[in-house]
C-alpha cells in the first residue's frame, strides 16, 4: 500500500543581478555570494495514508507543480524530504518522457520501462494500452504528429497500465476531451475502491470534491489550509477574487458545517428564507414543489451596480443550479446607503431526496471576482423528501411522460 510523508519541503532557487554574476560567484567564492534566494514553495507539511485521495489546488504560481515534481523526484529540494512507500505512478507535464521522433508504441515501451515495467510485461500490457487510449493507427505514428490531446491519452494509458499503490496526477488531464477526461475519472475513482493512494492537481472543483476525502490550499508556496474538500474550496473561492486582501471569516455552525464569509461589506446579507407556496418559512421541502427563494440585502454605502447570484449545492458541496440577476438581466444600479433591498426567486424543487444548501453572493457584473460585497456559503439548509412521487435515483426530478409500442 502506498503512503506518502513530506516533511518541511521547500525550493529555492537563486537569482543572480546579472549574466557574469554566477560565472564570478563560481570562479571568486570568497568575495561572497552574488545571489538571492527566490522561494517557490516554504515548510509544507503533511501526509497521505494508504488509500488516501488528496487534492492540490490554488492560484497559477502558488506552487502546485513543484511541489509534486519534489514528491515524484523529477526535481531536488533545498530543505526538507519526502518519503515515499509504495510503486508510484506520475502523469505530470504533458507528453513528459517522450520522444517527438518514436512512435507511440515506441515511447510507450519506453515509458513502461521508466515506470519498472520489464519488456514481456508491456507487450502483454499493449493491447489494453491502445484500447483505453483510443488513438487509432497514430499509435504506430511519430508523436510530433500528434495532438496535445494524443499525447494526454496516450501518457494517462501509460501511466495507468497496471494499478500503481500511488497515483500522481498535475493538470495534464484538463487538455483532453470531455469524453475522455471523463474515461479517465472513471478509471481513477476505480483505483481509488482498489485501493490505491491518489494525489492530484485540478482547478476543477467538481472533481476535487467528487475523488477527494482532503484538499490542500497552497498560497505563495505555503500551505494555507488543508481539510474538507468543500470547506477548502469555498475558503478559495473567496480567496480568488481581485480584491484578495479582502478578510475572509470561516464559522462554526451550530450543524458542524463550516460557514465560509467574505467580501468588502459594502453590501449585505440581513436574511435568507426559503418559503412554501404559502408564504411561510420552510425547511423540508416535497420534490417538485413550489417554492420561493427570499433574500433581503442591506445596503451600507453608495453602490454603481447590485448583482445578486445563488447556488444550491447537494450535501457534498456539488453545484446543483446556480444563477444571478446578471444573468437574468435584472441587476440593479445607483443603489443608495440605508436602502433595503428584498429579493424573491421561485422556482419548483425539481431535485432527489436529500441535504442541500444555498451560498449567496452579491456583486457587480457576472461573477464575485470582478467586486465582491458578499460571499456567504451556508446562507441557508434544507432538506427534500419524496413523499408523493414516484421513486426515483438521482439529484434531479426530470418526470418523462412514456409511450410503449409492441
Amino acid at each position: 500500500m502506498g503512503c506518502i510523508r513530506v516533511n518541511n519541503l521547500g525550493k529555492a532557487y537563486k537569482v543572480y543581478v546579472g549574466r557574469w554574476s554566477r560565472l564570478l560567484e563560481w570562479v571568486l567564492p570568497f568575495l561572497g555570494l552574488r545571489h538571492k534566494l527566490k522561494w517557490v514553495l516554504k515548510d509544507v507539511s503533511f501526509s497521505l495514508e494508504p488509500g488516501d485521495a488528496v487534492g492540490i489546488i490554488g492560484i497559477n504560481g502558488a506552487g502546485k507543480s513543484t511541489l509534486l515534481k519534489l514528491i515524484t523526484g523529477t526535481s531536488q529540494p533545498t530543505t526538507g524530504n519526502v518519503e515515499i512507500n509504495g510503486r508510484v505512478a506520475a502523469l505530470l507535464e504533458l507528453g513528459m518522457g517522450f520522444h517527438p521522433d518514436f512512435t507511440g508504441r515506441q515511447n510507450v515501451f519506453m515509458a513502461g520501462q521508466l515506470l519498472g515495467m520489464g519488456g514481456d510485461e508491456i507487450t502483454s500490457l499493449m493491447p489494453a494500452i491502445e484500447a483505453f487510449a483510443e488513438i487509432g493507427d497514430y499509435i504506430d505514428q511519430p508523436v510530433r504528429v500528434y495532438s496535445s490531446g494524443m499525447q494526454m491519452r496516450l501518457a494517462f494509458s501509460v501511466a495507468t497500465a497496471q494499478r500503481p499503490d500511488i497515483l500522481i496526477v498535475d493538470e495534464a488531464l484538463s487538455v483532453g476531451d470531455t469524453y475522455f477526461q471523463h474515461k479517465s475519472f472513471e478509471r481513477i475513482r476505480a483505483f481509488r475502491q482498489q485501493g490505491t493512494t491518489l494525489l492530484i492537481v485540478s482547478h476543477d472543483k467538481a472533481a476535487i470534491q467528487s475523488i477527494c476525502d482532503r484538499v490542500i490550499l497552497l498560497s505563495a508556496g505555503e500551505l494555507i489550509q488543508e481539510g474538507n474538500p468543500e470547506v477548502v474550496m469555498d475558503y478559495y473561492n473567496a480567496m480568488i477574487s481581485k480584491l484578495g486582501n479582502l478578510p475572509v471569516r470561516q464559522n462554526k455552525r451550530e450543524d458542524g458545517k463550516t460557514q465560509t464569509i467574505s467580501g468588502t461589506g459594502d453590501a449585505t446579507i440581513a436574511d435568507a428564507t426559503l418559503l412554501n407556496e404559502n408564504g411561510e418559512p420552510v425547511e423540508v421541502v416535497n420534490v417538485g414543489e413550489l417554492v420561493s427563494l427570499k433574500v433581503t440585502v442591506d445596503i451600507h454605502k453608495d453602490l454603481p451596480e447590485l448583482v445578486l447570484g445563488y447556488m444550491i449545492k447537494d450535501r457534498f458541496g456539488q453545484a446543483v443550479f446556480g444563477t444571478n440577476t446578471f444573468y437574468l438581466k435584472e441587476p440593479l444600479y445607483n443603489l443608495v446607503k440605508g436602502e433595503q433591498i428584498e429579493y424573491m426567486f421561485t422556482f419548483r424543487a425539481n431535485v432527489g431526496d436529500g441535504s442541500y444548501s444555498v451560498a449567496i453572493a452579491l456583486h457587480t457584473q457576472y461573477s464575485h471576482i470582478t467586486t465582491n460585497y458578499e460571499w456567504r456559503d451556508f446562507a441557508l439548509v434544507f432538506s427534500i423528501i419524496n413523499s408523493g412521487q414516484k421513486d426515483f435515483s438521482g439529484v434531479a426530478w426530470l418526470p418523462p411522460t412514456m409511450e410503449c409500442h409492441r
